[in-house]
């Protein structure tokens, strides 16, 4: 996913720094869609995960349908919202305040882009439904797979329709747009074609449409454990749309720097991504099973590789700072704001990665109602209110404030610490499903 917004991103930041933003803004918006997404699958996916580490594929698909329900009702929401309020919404990302850009044709961009990616919302949310049922049930490798397969269809699609080629007219946005929502359809289809090709691999999958029936008790402690972090997964993406929305009042320039590092760091965010995610299953699972030393133990391990992980990751991430900004066709003084985040980034990885980690292992354990406060609420009580008052009423130029922001987490990292080592999160919530 993170591969393909940065191709999009690259290839329309071939076209000049106007598409580039208009592009840029509708990704900010949509990405609170898939966070909301990863919500709405990861309350259940807690049940799921522990349901497979004592073998109970019923209980698994139980809360694959509990899922698809959830995430329906999110695309519905979304779609409505994405339609009715497009204007009002991309006009809070621009402003005046920098020589780059122009605040009408990004705009044009910004709704020729929209209204197509619209259409992608449905099959990305499937795609969710499926992968992160096959992750907790140990099926990694097919969700990747499907990926990859997204990625290749993306690419070559892009070049061809974004630029004209193969006898295709030029469609710029429009195209960058299409190739994305053809990628998500064909992810879509080969991840949940495999699944139902493979029912002795997924035995979930079994009847798995016969209804949408979820045992009442069931869908009452997935609601309960399971909207505090819909709610913490849909609050944090929102408050990263101010975040980034109090950095634009600094000027389109700013705009296009953080879309450009923002891009590129999602890229290398996937090493504590991928770890976080890891820690909720593995740790999960033997917690469902009630390995409760064996699960503090690889909790820790994976926490501190984690950060080793990351600050690897960081360093190659400052090396290449300077060489990125330099694929884009825009100017000098979004370039150079562009490299100087992705280093103030780089510098602030491993702190994220302990953060990450810390998040996972609280969410492994069911405690949703603490990752709200630890996660969301910490953003809105400090990250947020920082970024608002340097950027409202401070002069403070856009690097500084972008820097001061990020070490706010500083402060939530000893938070985390302070809340893992407490092994309230050693809990298994399943033994009464």
């Amino acid at each position: 996913t993170n591969f393909v917004s940065l191709l999009d991103n690259v290839m329309v930041g071939r076209l000049g720094t106007d598409p580039m933003n208009g592009v840029a803004i509708v990704n900010q918006l949509i990405f609170v869609f898939a966070v909301s997404i990863f919500g709405g699958v990861s309350g259940a996916g807690i049940f799921g995960a522990q349901f497979y580490g004592r073998k109970d594929h019923d209980g698994v698909r139980h809360t694959f349908r509990f899922k698809l329900i959830c995430c329906a009702l999110i695309t519905a929401l979304a779609v409505l919202v994405l339609l009715t309020l497009q204007v009002p919404l991309v006009s809070l990302f621009l402003h005046e305040g920098s020589r780059t850009g122009n605040i009408g044709a990004t705009m044009g961009y910004a709704r020729q882009y929209l209204l197509l990616m619209i259409a992608g919302l449905p099959p990305f949310a499937l795609s969710q439904v499926y992968a992160s049922t096959l992750r907790e049930t140990g099926q990694t490798v097919v969700p990747m797979n499907a990926s990859i397969l997204a990625v290749g269809v993306n690419l070559g699609l892009n070049y061809i329709l974004i630029y004209g080629k193969l006898g295709f007219p030029a469609m710029g946005v429009r195209g960058a747009a299409l190739a994305t929502v053809i990628a998500r359809y064909a992810e879509c289809v080969a991840v949940a074609r495999w699944t139902h090709a493979h029912e002795e691999s997924c035995p979930f999958a079994i009847g798995l449409y016969q209804s949408l029936r979820i045992p009442r008790p069931l869908a009452k402690n997935i609601l309960s454990r399971g909207t505090p972090l819909l709610l913490n997964e849909m609050l944090w993406s929102l408050g990263m749309a101010v975040l980034a929305q109090c950095y634009s009042v600094r000027g389109l320039a700013a705009v296009a720097a953080y879309n450009i590092s923002s891009t590129v760091t999602n890229l290398f965010n996937v090493a504590f991504i991928a770890v976080g995610g890891s820690i909720a299953i593995i740790v999960g699972n033997l917690l469902g099973a009630g390995k409760m030393e064996e699960a503090k133990r690889t909790d820790t391990w994976l926490i501190v590789f984690s950060v080793l992980l990351c600050i690897l990751v960081a360093g190659l991430m400052a090396v290449a700072s300077p060489f990125i900004p330099q694929t884009y066709n825009t100017s000098a003084e979004v370039r150079g704001l562009a490299r100087d985040f992705i280093l103030i980034t780089a510098l602030a990885m491993p702190l994220h990665a302990f953060v990450h980690a810390a998040y996972f292992t609280l969410r492994s354990g069911g405690k949703t109602g603490l990752t709200f406060v630890f996660d969301c609420g910490f953003m809105w009580v400090a990250s947020i209110p920082v970024a608002w008052a340097l950027s409202r009423f401070t002069g403070l130029p856009i690097r500084p404030l972008f820097a001061l922001v990020q070490a706010v987490d500083v402060l939530k990292c000893l938070l985390g610490y302070r809340f893992v080592k407490s092994n309230i999160w050693l809990n298994n919530i399943v033994v009464k499903n």
